[in-house]
């Protein structure tokens, strides 16, 4: 049977893309893609912004015309002067929701319907009540959290709006520092894009070569690529209503299809790990926050 109350959600763009290559991927989501929010907007690294800022006005009036729901999403480390200048005319002039990850972007926010991000910390139901009356209106949990404590949340939110990150590498941490810049021996003002060389991030290795983390600019991910294609049923009934999707350099239309079928009790949690299995070649599977085990397992 089809749940019309689970929401399948894109994450905003976290990866350093040519501007018109994103711009691009935004309209093919728009016209064939079955996804219900699209979240845009730079989280990573300010630096980038201004490359796609120009397209954002077109991009947004196609994914409307579509029918999808537009959110923009905030910074996840504001630091500077004209970061947070710029964080405040977001918040005074944006026509349509924002999601705060950044606890600057909470404060601004208060008293106003928006959506809390996955770099807002939030373990326990103290915190999610707190943010709910502050204005939120949905909030995306942690990466980290497992499914005992998703219930928990899920029964807190007593029906109110909850999305879980069940699709891409995972952001894990933030640093001031840009560990992009610095791999190539450049400083973070005279980075020189370089972040645009690893689409999906660059891989890092331990002192024996073995690949165990992802840098992008100043986020440090996941190496493995979180999938949770087979507890999507249990998350339903933890309370979950929204699923969201981070992009990566892959056929992202059949990733939608594939989980949107799921959502919608067309195929089960197998076939769409299998259908996963075939498009992404860049980094094995994961799914170990989920069973309280270590991040980069994957649990069977």
């Amino acid at each position: 049977m089809k749940n019309t109350a689970s929401r399948l959600t894109l994450g905003p763009h976290l990866y350093n893309w040519p501007a018109e290559q994103k711009r691009d991927f935004y309209f093919r989501i728009a016209d064939e893609a079955e996804v219900d929010v699209v979240y845009l907007g730079e989280v990573t690294c300010s630096k980038r912004a201004p490359f796609f800022l120009p397209f954002i006005p077109e991009v947004c009036d196609r994914l409307e015309a579509a029918g999808k729901e537009i959110v923009l999403s905030s910074l996840a480390l504001v630091m500077t002067g004209r970061e947070r200048k710029e964080l405040h005319e977001l918040s005074d002039d944006c026509p349509w929701e924002l999601e705060a990850n950044d606890l600057s972007a909470v404060a601004l926010l208060k008293g106003q319907s928006h959506v809390i991000g996955p770099f807002i910390n939030i373990y326990n139901e103290g915190t999610l009540d707190y943010l709910y009356d502050n204005g939120a209106r949905r909030i995306v949990l942690p990466c980290e959290l497992p499914a005992e404590s998703l219930q928990k949340l899920g029964e807190a939110a007593r029906g109110r709006e909850l999305e879980v990150q069940v699709f891409g590498r995972l952001p894990l941490a933030l640093s001031a520092r840009c560990y992009h810049a610095r791999a190539h021996n450049l400083s973070k003002d005279g980075c020189l894009y370089v972040c645009e060389k690893d689409p999906d991030g660059m891989d890092v290795m331990t002192l024996d070569g073995a690949p165990f983390l992802a840098v992008n600019g100043t986020h440090t991910m996941s190496y493995s690529v979180n999938s949770l294609a087979g507890e999507l049923e249990a998350l339903q009934k933890s309370g979950m209503t929204h699923f969201r999707l981070w992009p990566q350099q892959v056929d992202m239309v059949a990733v939608i299809q594939a989980f949107r079928q799921a959502l919608d009790g067309q195929i089960d949690g197998e076939e769409v790990q299998g259908r996963l299995d075939k498009l992404v070649d860049f980094a094995p599977f994961s799914n170990g926050f989920f069973h309280g085990a270590e991040g980069a397992r994957m649990v069977e």
